[in-house]
């Protein structure tokens, strides 16, 4: 047998390690003040592989840092348009929870509960660079998945009646789709690899990220080392395009 069948066999005792990491934002609207400690009406939040980066809330209104290297080695321009966008994001939730509720023929004795996770997932490559894994781009309503993104075929996808006329709707806007699957395969990647390049960033797997419905309030459930219990929700990042999910 030659040597370079023997290499091919046994391998070379070189081996080619490779991670997979992620950077998600988690939104959370509830249909009206929740009257428990720690819980706000939305709430914001970013996480960078298995820690949080950022958060945002409607009662402070100002998007922080939750990592030394964000607040040192980010522009304040980067945390006052972060804020812009935070606050715009937090009244569309306002106007399409009223919309839902209103389809689904909810009163507003109860709480209801919207949600959007998106982000994307990437793997280092021999050269150091990223590769992209997988986009996420999902809504929750009440604890039930409501909607979300097929990055593959540039569709949205609805499990349940009442998001069909949201997808019907949303998939005759063209360059919706086209900017949700820009964001998720490049933008989010881009920033992804920025925030990863800092030095004191540390290189840990990524997070899982748990979504559970217990009453009418839903947990989001971010492992961690420990384990961190915070109510997030989904959200649009769709910036200048407004689109109402009715």
């Amino acid at each position: 047998m030659s040597l370079l069948a023997v290499l091919v066999l046994l391998g070379t005792g070189i081996t080619v390690h490779s991670e997979k990491h992620s950077l998600t934002y988690i939104y959370t609207a509830f249909s009206k003040p929740v009257n428990l400690p720690g819980l706000h009406e939305f709430t914001a939040m970013g996480l960078l592989d298995n820690s949080m980066i950022d958060y945002y809330d409607s009662e402070n209104q100002v998007k922080v840092p939750k990592q030394d290297w964000m607040e040192k080695h980010l522009e304040p321009e980067y945390w006052e348009k972060g804020t812009q966008s935070r606050k715009s994001k937090q009244q569309w939730f306002k106007v399409n929870i009223d919309i839902l509720m209103t389809r689904m023929r909810q009163n507003d004795n109860d709480t209801h509960i919207l949600q959007w996770m998106h982000g994307c997932e990437g793997e280092t490559q021999p050269d150091g660079t990223m590769k992209f894994v997988r986009g996420m781009d999902m809504y929750n309503y009440d604890g039930n998945d409501f909607l979300s993104f097929d990055d593959n075929h540039q569709v949205w996808v609805a499990p349940i009646h009442a998001a069909e006329e949201t997808k019907r709707k949303w998939d005759e806007v063209q360059v919706l789709k086209e900017y949700t699957k820009g964001y998720l395969e490049k933008e989010c990647m881009e920033w992804m690899s920025k925030f990863r390049e800092n030095p004191f960033v540390e290189h840990k797997g990524n997070t899982n990220v748990i979504i559970a419905a217990s009453a009418s309030i839903v947990i989001v459930v971010v492992a961690v080392a420990v384990t961190l219990v915070c109510l997030k929700l989904k959200t649009s990042r769709l910036g200048k395009i407004v689109l109402h999910v009715s």
